[in-house]
């Protein structure tokens, strides 16, 4: 199987990522195109274009301007992405050959790379893929990055075998995706909580519950997605009668 995910808005670039092992991304080529129209930003008119505080849009149009296909004090993907996913993931603390299952089976989407493996080396940037930047390939960043996202995948698919890519990114990063083009099925995982007397995704819960997954798969080296039906980490497990071929529910129920 090949599981993605969803990037981070919160960065790390400070704690020691714990491994030297790193590749280099894809599309440099392309993430470089996108860079181009993000220098074209004033400040203000970054912080408009991505809904964000004139704090973080000075921070990022500094980013940009330093911004090198060089990978000279970049840093891996899986280590430099912190947010909810991560945490769940703790990629820091996999040993070596459970990165390297990572690296073959896991792919992360991305508003600036496209598509990258967890050891992919990256500068600090924020670009979501929902984001409406116009480029010379149209008005958004789905129409940049187009079937690239999905021609990667199916390389990665074909290299490793899969049968099933397993969809633990988010709505907006998975539209990146073109699922018709897939040479393989998708399976959805979902993660929902026990709360005012019924079952409910509660988005922070089911983030960090993604990236537990990834690394369940990762620790267990599970080939066949059929393996994750046996993820039961902190207290989610697998609800058949309200599952589906493609989507598979995952239910924890915490006393109130």
């Amino acid at each position: 199987m090949l599981i993605v995910l969803s990037p981070a808005k919160s960065l790390d670039y400070e704690t020691p990522s714990g491994t030297k092992l790193h590749t280099t991304p894809d599309f440099l080529d392309r993430s470089g195109e996108l860079i181009d129209v993000l220098r074209r930003y004033a400040p203000g008119e970054l912080a408009e274009l991505m809904h964000i505080s004139d704090a973080l849009a000075h921070l990022n149009v500094g980013r940009y301007a330093t911004w090198s296909a060089d990978t000279t004090d970049a840093r891996q993907a899986v280590m430099a992405f912190n947010g909810d996913v991560y945490a769940g993931f703790e990629a820091r603390t996999l040993k070596p050959a459970q990165l390297t299952y990572a690296q073959e089976h896991v792919r992360i989407l991305s508003g600036l790379y496209g598509a990258l493996r967890p050891l992919d080396l990256i500068h600090p940037h924020r670009l979501e893929m929902g984001t409406r930047l116009e480029t010379a390939h149209g008005k958004d960043l789905y129409a940049f990055w187009g079937d690239t996202v999905t021609g990667a995948l199916n390389e990665a698919i074909a290299a490793n075998g899969a049968e099933a890519l397993v969809n633990l990114a988010s709505e907006e990063y998975f539209k990146s995706v073109r699922p018709n083009k897939l040479s393989v099925p998708v399976i959805t995982p979902v993660f929902e909580e026990w709360k005012g007397g019924k079952y409910k995704i509660i988005p922070f819960f089911a983030k960090r519950a993604r990236g537990m997954m990834a690394r369940y798969a990762s620790v267990k080296g599970i080939a066949e997605a059929a393996g994750l039906k046996r993820f039961k980490v902190d207290g989610y497990a697998f609800d058949k009668k309200v599952s589906t071929q493609s989507r598979w529910v995952f239910r924890r129920r915490a006393e109130e």
